[in-house]
């Protein structure tokens, strides 16, 4: 299997795992998507522009930070293989972006334009489906077991999660990316990482 073959099959089981949906509807989002390739450190979408496509992660990983008025940079979410990575808000309402997203390895990604995924999903039921499937799980369900896990869980919890749910993050990505995403500073990071080697 040819790696364009390959990452249209692992988007398909993300897909179907969101949502199970017949071949044919899936032929509706294939048509649309196409395969891109960004080096380390290039910009998919810069902070203040409008975002146009939804980014599915074949190979690398991605980061989505802003930042704020005194410089001080805030991580929002690491995405790896086999994520959805876009920013919805700035496509629905066609306003600028609050985030910049940067690939942080060498990464290639599945694109699928927003406003064309939009037309397919409207002439498709179970397109429809799929769609709401994805919202729930993604913006209630994750998105609440996140600020759960910030409010409930220590530092050490949610760093040893990460790694149960992404083995090996700690070896690909830079620690300050990772203390972000936690919502800690990178001295208690490294903090942390050395009473757990102990």
């Amino acid at each position: 299997m040819i790696e364009a073959e390959k990452y249209l099959e692992d988007f398909k089981q993300a897909v179907v795992n969101v949502y199970p949906i017949s071949d044919k509807a899936f032929d509706l989002l294939a048509e649309i998507t196409y395969v891109q390739q960004f080096k380390k450190n290039e910009v998919l979408l810069r902070e203040g522009r409008i975002a146009n496509d939804i980014f599915f992660v074949c190979k690398g990983a991605l980061n989505s930070y802003f930042i704020d008025e005194k410089g001080a940079v805030w991580n929002k979410w690491i995405y790896l293989e086999r994520d959805f990575a876009s920013t919805r808000f700035s496509a629905i309402i066609k306003t600028p972006n609050e985030f910049t997203l940067q690939a942080i390895e060498n990464t290639t990604v599945i694109c699928m334009p927003y406003h064309q995924t939009r037309e397919a999903i409207n002439q498709n039921d179970e397109l429809k489906n799929l769609y709401i499937a994805y919202l729930e799980k993604k913006w209630i369900v994750i998105n609440e077991e996140r600020e759960i896990s910030l409010l409930t869980e220590s530092a050490t919890a949610r760093y040893l999660k990460l790694l149960q749910t992404h083995p090996g993050i700690d070896t690909r990505i830079p620690l300050q990316y990772i203390a972000s995403h936690l919502s800690i500073t990178p001295t208690q990071l490294s903090r942390i990482r050395k009473a757990l080697n102990r």
